[in-house]
C-alpha cells in the first residue's frame, strides 16, 4: 500500500445515513478498479476500510454509512481539512471476455462503478444488479443507469424494482454473462457466488489494524491458506474463498 494526503472538497447527505465525500489528492496515480482505501479519521486508533466509487487525476470520491462513531465521526468533518488514506488493489477488468455482470449490495455499488466505466470503455457489454433493503438507501441507480447496459433493482420491502434479494433480480432478468464481480454483505456474495456458474470476483471487506499487512488483523481463509484482505486482496476469485 501507499500513503497518501487527502483535502476533503465536500461531505454531503445523499441517502438515508449515507455520505457522499469527494477528496483532493496528493497524487494522481493511486487507485485501481475496485479498490477499497483505508482512512485515518482523527481521533481514532484504527483506520477505516472505505470502496471509492469514482477517480479522476488527483481525485477520489467516496460513499460511505455512518455506522459507527468512527464514521460517525468522518460524517462531520469540513471541507478544507485533511486525511491520510493508505490505498490497495482492486478487480481485474480483462478477466471478462465480452460480458459482464456486476451484483452489488448497498454501498458495495460503490467500488463498481469505476470498474463498469472501465468494462464500458473496453467494449464490453454490461450488466449491473443493484440490492437495497428500502428505495431510500438506493446511491448510484442514475449513475449506472447511464453507464450500463441493463440495470436491475431489488429492495427487500418491494419498494423499487424486483422484491427480495439480488439473487431474485438475477434469476428475473437472466442475464448473459461470461465473468461477474460482486461486492457488499458477505452473506450476499456468498449466496451469488455459489448460485452462479460462471467465474467471478467478489471485494471482501473486514475491520483493518495496521492496513498494510502486519497484523492479521484481517485475515480470511481460503483455498491457497490465509490471506489478508489488506495486502492480498481485497478482491479474490469465487473459487478460491473459502465462505
Amino acid at each position: 500500500m501507499e500513503k497518501h494526503l487527502f483535502t476533503i472538497e465536500a461531505n454531503e447527505l445523499i441517502a438515508d445515513g449515507t455520505m457522499k465525500l469527494p477528496l483532493a489528492a496528493d497524487d494522481s496515480n493511486f487507485v485501481a478498479d475496485g479498490e477499497f482505501v483505508d482512512v485515518s479519521i482523527p481521533g481514532y486508533y484504527l483506520r477505516r476500510p472505505l470502496s471509492f466509487c469514482d477517480t479522476w487525476p488527483g481525485h477520489i470520491v467516496l460513499i460511505y454509512k455512518m455506522v459507527g462513531e468512527g464514521t460517525k465521526k468522518l460524517g462531520t468533518m469540513l471541507p478544507g481539512e485533511t486525511l491520510e488514506i493508505l490505498t490497495g488493489l482492486g478487480y481485474d477488468p480483462d478477466a471478462c471476455k465480452e460480458s459482464a455482470l456486476l451484483v452489488a449490495g448497498g454501498l458495495g455499488a460503490a467500488p463498481l462503478y469505476t470498474l463498469c466505466k472501465k468494462l464500458k470503455a473496453q467494449g464490453k457489454k454490461v450488466t449491473v444488479v443493484l440490492g437495497f433493503n428500502k428505495a431510500d438507501e438506493i446511491v448510484l441507480a442514475d449513475e449506472y443507469k447511464a453507464l450500463c447496459d441493463c440495470l436491475a433493482i431489488a429492495t427487500l420491502d418491494g419498494s423499487v424494482g424486483t422484491k427480495g434479494f439480488v439473487t431474485d433480480a438475477i434469476a428475473a432478468i437472466k442475464p448473459e454473462f461470461d465473468y461477474f464481480y460482486t461486492c457488499g454483505p458477505m452473506v450476499m456474495m456468498k449466496a451469488v457466488c455459489n448460485t452462479l456458474e460462471t467465474g467471478g470476483e467478489a471485494s471482501l471487506e473486514e475491520r483493518m489494524g495496521c492496513g498494510a499487512g502486519f497484523c492479521y488483523g484481517c485475515s480470511v481463509h481460503t483455498a491457497s491458506g490465509t490471506k489478508r484482505i489488506c495486502k492480498d486482496g481485497p478482491v479474490f476469485k469465487k473459487e478460491d474463498i473459502l465462505w
